[in-house]
């Protein structure tokens, strides 16, 4: 179950970044995980690219991980939690697909994508 490797992948970074957890790992801060984020960003692109679904399934991991450790520190030093994260996430993905959760029509992806971008500067 998805939700279940999630929250061991959450125990497992509470761990890492705790007094018995990794030196570097609790070291890290969110502007330190930065170049991170940026080098699993460009391997997620490479794997794309060369359509390697098995080395993509891994650098979404590492990206996620990565992700997962900024909000870990994020909750950390009380600037917002996950739930804040994803509700965040929530809000955006209804506002701007105005076609699937209010009134406006889209027949085709251009026609989304327009609506999408114009919900974007609201």
């Amino acid at each position: 179950m998805p939700s279940a490797a999630f929250d061991r992948l959450r125990k497992i970074i509470s761990k890492l970044r705790s007094g018995k957890g990794c030196p570097w790992d609790r070291k890290q801060t969110i502007q330190s995980l930065q170049k991170c984020l940026e080098d699993e960003m460009q391997e997620v692109k490479e794997a794309i690219e060369a359509n390697d679904n098995k080395n993509l399934k891994e650098e979404l991991g590492d990206l996620l991980f990565t992700t997962v450790m900024m909000i870990q520190i994020a909750e950390e030093e009380k600037i917002f939690s996950l739930k804040e994260v994803l509700e965040e996430s929530e809000k955006k993905l209804i506002e701007r697909h105005t076609w699937v959760f209010g009134d406006d029509k889209a027949s085709t992806a251009e026609e989304a994508y327009e609506m999408w971008q114009r919900n974007k500067k609201k």
